[in-house]
């Protein structure tokens, strides 16, 4: 078992002993989907810890989008609720580079790439989520390079 999917576990024990209904939630999905991906078709055993963040990755992009909807509905309950999931699952993913960093590296990947404007957003986007990877969202990182290429 990687160590991010053992770490999972442990909370989740933890969450049942504290009775904590919310985080223990969010747990047993994010454990069922695991265990789901590590049986799927073709998969050769054990997950690493980067299948688990791009899990956890997924679980908070479902939750952000449910989120929208319910706040487009008018239920805004439910959608704080969405965020709260999310924020549980976000501590399970390495510290994100904040904006400042986010704009040097995507500087960087564009210097690298020689991209002198927008016609080279795909080449930039593709080698900055690839660099990025579990540092920086993909709206993020997208937004800073649009910000990087415009001006």
């Amino acid at each position: 078992m990687s160590e991010l999917a053992d770490r999972i576990q442990k909370d989740m024990a933890a969450a049942m002993k504290g009775r904590n209904e919310p985080t223990l939630s969010v747990l047993r999905m994010l454990k069922a989907s695991i265990q789901l991906a590590s049986t799927e078709k073709g998969r050769s055993g054990e997950l690493t810890d980067e299948d688990v963040q791009a899990l956890v990755r997924r679980g908070i992009k479902q939750r952000e989008e449910a989120a929208e909807v319910y706040k487009s509905g008018g239920a805004s309950e439910r959608a704080q609720n969405e965020l709260d999931e999310a924020k549980i699952l976000t501590s399970y993913l390495p510290a994100q580079l904040d904006d400042s960093e986010l704009e040097d590296a995507v500087k960087n990947v564009a210097a690298s790439l020689g991209a002198s404007g927008p016609r080279d957003m795909g080449r930039v986007m593709g080698a900055a989520m690839k660099e990025l990877s579990g540092k920086a969202g993909g709206k993020r990182v997208k937004e800073a390079v649009q910000k990087i290429l415009a001006g």
